[in-house]
């Protein structure tokens, strides 16, 4: 997951934006695939953004997208992405 940070982390400043997020979903494959896994489409990228950014900071930090990303791909799918649906 980390590895996938940093390929999304394009200014390299060590923290995402949501548009570096949006462009990386589009970009790069692992991202993709993982939000496949999840359900999410380009629409539920915003709020996937804010439930990701936990302190609310408007950028997300290495371990807030890790650990967010891991909780949700080992939560069952469809409850994931009912989280983020709604």
């Amino acid at each position: 997951l980390k590895k996938i940070f940093h390929k999304i982390d394009e200014d390299g400043s060590g923290a995402l934006s949501f548009d570096e997020l949006e462009s990386g979903a589009k970009k790069v494959g692992e991202l993709g695939q993982w939000l496949r896994v999840m359900d999410i489409d380009d629409g539920d990228l915003r709020q996937l953004f804010e439930i990701v950014d936990g302190d609310g900071s408007g950028e997300v930090d290495p371990q807030e997208f890790a650990d967010a990303m891991f909780r949700m791909k080992n939560t069952e799918a469809k409850t994931a992405t009912k989280f983020v649906k709604h």
